[in-house]
């Protein structure tokens, strides 16, 4: 069956080929709610209350932004009371992981009780989109997000958590990774 395919022009009118109205009339927009806020901010001051609260701007590093309390965060492994980790390495997570960015090589467990464990667990920070997916499949309850911790900007394109990091083992932060041949041919 032959689609239709329907070709629709569009021809701007006189008032869009004159570049200079449309700047005249964004400039327009921007300064009405300019003074549109401040007007609601003086009124505040004076202890007037109106109906729309005025725009609020954050001092960001000194006064950051509140984030609310069921934020998913950063991921984490969780371990069991003896200190073991909890997951094992049944690769749920990464199958479900919409973004293919859990990999998982599984490995033999020294622990009789458990069948595997997982040897390398990397999630790459940047192609995770943050849907929770791989929380709500885990069995195990051994991955959460519940890290608050929102400031993750690097300078590399490959933020890569490993296992150690996500069980809390080092310090090492993988987005605070920099390297330092960039910075050093910017200064010569």
């Amino acid at each position: 069956m032959k689609k239709k395919v329907t070709n629709i022009t569009i021809d701007p009118g006189p008032k869009e080929d004159i570049y200079y109205p449309e700047v005249i009339r964004g400039l327009w927009i921007t300064n009405r709610h300019f003074f549109v806020n401040m007007w609601r901010h003086t009124l505040n001051l004076f202890g007037v209350k109106t109906k729309i609260r005025p725009a609020v701007t954050y001092q960001y590093p000194e006064d950051p932004r509140p984030v609310h309390h069921r934020i998913r965060g950063r991921h984490r492994l969780t371990v069991k009371q003896d200190g073991s980790m909890r997951c094992t390495a049944c690769m749920l997570c990464e199958t479900v992981c919409p973004c293919d960015c859990i990999h998982i090589i599984p490995g033999e467990s020294p622990d009789p009780n458990v069948e595997k464990f997982p040897e390398q667990f990397t999630i790459d920070l940047l192609r995770c989109c943050y849907c929770g997916y791989c929380v709500e499949a885990c069995p195990m309850d051994a991955i959460r997000m519940d890290v608050k911790e929102t400031e993750m900007a690097g300078y590399t394109r490959d933020i890569i958590m490993t296992k150690e990091f996500l069980l809390g083992q080092t310090d090492e932060k993988p987005w605070e990774k920099w390297m330092p041949e960039i910075f050093e041919s910017e200064e010569k």
